[in-house]
């Protein structure tokens, strides 16, 4: 599963007119994909830049987009890297902002510093621009990056000539191209298009370099596509309900996913709910396919706090942990008495759903189950995250029955007793992965009673029975 350190947002515009109010807007569109840096740089002769840590709406002051003088930009919202980052080098003056993460960030880090390069704070953003800056043009150093470069990155690069838009050859994050009469846009989603009242053009393709300039939207660059690689999560979670990724709605996904669980529930005779039920916000979708699959009725069991950040994009445990406090709120009403069918997009860190079914347990619910529609994260990218960013929390899908034992008025166990065993089949997923179980990294094991998750213990084989039948993304449409 994704880091929180990819969890990003870019934003690039060429434009007729000054652009920084445009690029501000923008990045508003994109906040949800990371509140804790937000960037603009602009071209006026040179580079001006200005980078916040907070929100894009309330970080920047009417002086700062004064400053911003220029008719073409890139912007960057973020939850762990400031940027854009600007330099003077010799392919000329250059800003750049990505979203992604850079596997072996380490040893490039380590070759370029032996190499004689020093680094501002180790930033991916760095690795990326040092590769391009030591070429003779901006794009032999993208050719570069995609030789030296293992990971995950959306690019965007303001120069003199205008802005480029850069997709990694397996196209894992979203990059979209928008237009009207005036302006030009490259951003990380539609929704930011849309908003402003732009035409959506197409997706940059995987291993595309697409320039924006005078001469209107260029494809400059093609790299070879092994295979396309695009990451579940940005249609699960990450995504905005309103964007559409690859010709695909995020809330036709979502649906569909949610349908998935609902036609596997009824396929094995595990279908006797009251009711179906989201975990706000992303999980609205999931559980509405479900309700329209199932015909169970639909009914919110928690009161989201709507001033709440979300819970995955904060930058350390301890943060995500209150915000998921704050967030939601049982509603003892709808539960008491109820068996519950609740849905969510995954399950990472288990910050809701450790503490959430036992909440529902708490509020009178009769039984609880929850369904997840991620895929198992079988092969995390963790090495370039520090380890609160890493706990990699899979899904219980090795459990050994097909019938459900269900949480009956089942208590957790209180910190330093005995573990317990956790009820048989608590969590399923609506798709199923194309991997070999010997591939994954680590032993399932079942955490405490009443718990939705289970984790990674020591690097074993395991054995885990694939999902049935259900969605797989394949060029683009997710298909059953």
């Amino acid at each position: 599963m994704a880091s929180a350190r990819d969890n990003c947002g870019v934003f690039a515009i060429y434009s007729q007119r000054p652009c920084v109010w445009d690029i501000f807007n923008g990045l508003d569109f994109l906040q949800h994909r990371g509140q804790e840096y937000c960037g603009i740089a602009t071209y006026d002769d040179h580079i001006h830049q200005v980078t916040h840590h907070g929100r894009a709406g309330t970080s920047f002051t009417i002086q700062d987009l004064e400053y911003l003088r220029g008719n073409w930009g890139i912007g960057h919202v973020s939850l762990w890297e400031r940027q854009p980052m600007s330099w003077q080098s010799q392919v000329g003056d250059i800003s750049v902002a990505f979203s992604g993460n850079i596997i072996n960030a380490e040893d490039l880090i380590r070759e370029m510093k032996s190499c004689g390069h020093a680094f501002y704070r180790g930033y991916h953003v760095e690795i990326l621009a040092k590769i391009i800056m030591e070429s003779k043009d901006i794009l032999t150093g993208i050719e570069a990056i995609s030789r030296r470069v293992r990971g995950a990155y959306s690019m965007v690069i303001l120069a003199k000539e205008g802005v480029y838009g850069v997709r990694d050859p397996y196209g894992f994050r979203p990059l979209i191209i928008g237009r009207d009469k005036e302006r030009l846009v490259c951003c990380s989603e539609s929704r930011a298009l849309q908003n402003m009242d732009m035409e959506v053009v197409r997706d940059v393709a995987p291993g595309e370099t697409v320039l924006l300039n005078d001469n209107g939207v260029t494809s400059v660059l093609r790299l070879p596509s092994p295979r396309k690689a695009h990451c579940a999560f940005e249609w699960a979670y990450t995504a905005s309900i309103d964007s559409r990724i690859d010709g695909l709605y995020v809330q036709e996904a979502r649906h569909r996913l949610g349908g998935a669980l609902a036609r596997r529930d009824r396929e094995e005779g595990n279908d006797r709910f009251d009711i179906v039920a989201p975990v706000p916000m992303s999980g609205i979708g999931h559980a509405l396919g479900y309700h329209r699959a199932s015909g169970i009725p639909y009914q919110e069991v928690f009161l989201y706090n709507r001033y709440a950040d979300r819970s995955y994009t904060q930058s350390s445990q301890t943060a995500r942990e209150k915000m998921a406090k704050r967030k939601l709120s049982v509603l003892p009403f709808a539960v008491e008495g109820k068996r519950i069918v609740i849905c969510d997009d995954s399950i990472v860190r288990g910050t809701q759903i450790l503490t959430k079914v036992r909440d529902l347990k708490a509020a009178g619910a009769r039984e609880v189950h929850v369904r997840i529609a991620c895929p198992p994260s079988c092969t995390p990218a963790t090495s370039a995250s520090p380890p609160a960013l890493t706990r990699s929390w899979q899904h219980a899908t090795s459990f050994p029955k097909a019938t459900s034992r269900r949480w009956r008025n089942s208590r957790p166990s209180r910190p330093g007793s005995p573990t317990r065993s956790a009820p048989t089949r608590s969590v399923t997923t609506a798709s199923r992965p194309s991997w070999r179980p010997s591939a994954c990294p680590g032993r399932i094991s079942v955490s405490s009673a009443g718990t939705a998750f289970a984790r990674r213990t020591r690097p074993e084989t395991i054995s885990i029975r694939p999902p049935p039948r259900g969605l797989t993304v394949d060029r683009g449409h997710l298909k059953a």
